[in-house]
């Protein structure tokens, strides 16, 4: 229920903002851009709006203007508008088509205006289903591996060694059942940040947890426990992040390394006490204290470790690690299916068959989710909460440096791919070793897709009411937020 209100709001207030530019703002094409809008039109772009503002440069305009792809000769979509490039003036001009008239504004408000589209309302479906096909593939493939693990009798072992620990955490499960080995699967891809392994295990360990579930449209207590825990995103090494502060520029692709590790472990905990409240698990028992101290104590090793190796050190131990453990993986499961004299190739198909059909089954549930978030992002609801967020700090006399970061933030929960294209706008148009960008990066190892995560996990098992799931999940996620701005300032602080 929970989760139905949620997706009409955001129909809703997406097109309430819209109606209320094509009224105000006389934005005449902003209904055709939320349908049929596509993101990689390169000479598509519309104004947003009268801004005010100051301190963006004519070099920091001509920045975003090579971001982005327009140039002096391309049009606005919608309002008409060309660019005039005043080559020695301190501001813009801007030719109106309809009358000619010359409208003159300052750089920083022209920036403001411009605004680059996002996919549609249709295009976006075609982006659900090609995310459930290219995940056909991944998810075939990995079920196929985790279906001879269980014939083997692999994820029984893996259940029992850490059954002690999830056994407090998930008093509902049954002692040894596959389900924890499925979990600890999935916690460890995600600490590797391997998103394609993560997803299917985590699929899996729903299914599993699906099945000692006695209501079957209603999420589990450990459902909710497990897909808490899971979009905190605990993760050891952004590595996705620090290449694009490498391709970017930045002085020091690594630097966010510690805080972003920091912040995911805060996120993390902060789930664990939040779910486990509402829950009424103690976690202050010995089994539980031992385990969070001593996964706490490798990890702080770990980190010790890799902070005293060079930038390609540490890419490279990140690919050794995270891509060499999955061929391990594979290997570990293959000779334990040969020990055991299973059919492997029998049971490969079969788990590979489920891992199909679980792909298929999410493209209704990824469609609906994603085509909310769309309608979201092409009305420009984003920008008014972020103008209205940098007004309310600006009003309390507060640095209002993190504003300009938060948009990654913002996405992040509705969409992953968006919140990496927000990270490195804000790296290409402030610079990589601006506070803005490296609070963009933090914010971008804060957390998982909650919505995104919503609906594909419990969209993979039919699970309607969703309880407490989502009010937790973000709590977590503004938890992990909040680290990630105190300890920008606290890093990075001196930077502009």
């Amino acid at each position: 229920m929970v989760l139905s209100r949620i997706w009409a709001a955001f129909i809703i207030v997406a097109i309430v903002v819209a109606s209320y530019k094509w009224i105000a703002w006389k934005d005449s094409d902003i209904f055709n851009r939320m349908v049929v809008g596509k993101a990689d039109d390169a000479n598509s772009f519309y104004m947003t709006g009268d801004t005010t503002g100051a301190g963006i440069t004519k070099d920091s305009f001509a920045r975003k203007m090579r971001f982005t792809g327009f140039t002096a000769t391309d049009k606005i979509a919608g309002s008409k508008y060309l660019i005039a490039d005043n080559t020695n003036a301190d501001s813009i001009s801007i030719l109106k088509e309809q009358n000619s008239s010359l409208i003159v504004m300052t750089y920083a408000q022209a920036q403001k205006r411009l605004q680059k589209p996002v996919d549609g309302i249709i295009e976006t479906c075609w982006t659900a289903v090609n995310i459930s096909l290219k995940l056909i593939g991944i998810m075939a493939l990995f079920m196929g591996f985790m279906n001879i693990a269980e014939r083997a009798g692999g994820i029984r072992v893996l259940s029992r060694i850490i059954g002690p620990f999830f056994s407090k955490l998930f008093p509902e499960l049954p002692k040894g059942h596959p389900a924890m080995g499925h979990m600890m699967m999935n916690f460890s891809a995600n600490l590797l940040g391997l998103d394609n392994a993560a997803t299917p295990f985590g699929i899996k360990a729903m299914e599993s947890l699906q099945e000692i579930n006695p209501v079957k449209t209603v999420a589990s207590n450990s459902q909710i426990m497990f897909l808490c825990l899971h979009a905190a995103g605990l993760t050891l090494i952004p590595v996705s992040i620090i290449a694009v502060r490498a391709s970017t520029g930045a002085s020091n692709p690594t630097d966010i390394f510690i805080p972003c590790m920091i912040v995911t472990f805060v996120a993390t905990m902060a789930a664990m006490f939040i779910v486990s409240f509402r829950q009424r698990i103690n976690l202050f028992q010995p089994v539980i204290l031992a385990w969070i101290g001593s996964i706490s104590l490798v990890i702080t090793l770990l980190v010790i470790y890799l902070v005293s190796l060079r930038t390609n050190e540490l890419q490279s131990f990140s690919g050794l690690l995270s891509n060499g453990l999955i061929l391990m993986i594979f290997l570990l499961i293959i000779l334990g299916a040969v020990y055991k004299k299973i059919d492997i190739f029998d049971a490969f198909i079969e788990g590979a068959k489920g891992g199909f059909e679980t792909a298929v089954k999410i493209i209704p549930y990824l469609v609906g989710m994603l085509v909310a978030i769309s309608m979201l992002r092409s009305s420009g609801t984003f920008d008014v909460i972020i103008d209205g967020i940098k007004s309310f700090f600006m009003t309390m006399g507060a640095d209002t440096r993190f504003v300009e970061g938060l948009p990654t933030a913002l996405i992040k929960p509705l969409s992953g791919s968006g919140a990496r294209g927000m990270m490195v706008s804000t790296m290409t148009t402030y610079g990589p070793d601006s506070f803005a960008s490296r609070l963009s990066g933090i914010l971008q190892g804060t957390s998982d897709t909650t919505f995104y995560v919503i609906a594909v996990y419990f969209g993979a098992i039919g699970v309607k009411n969703t309880r407490y799931t989502i009010g937790a999940m973000l709590l977590a996620d503004l938890i992990g937020i909040t680290t990630s701005i105190i300890l920008a300032y606290l890093f990075f602080g001196g930077a502009v």
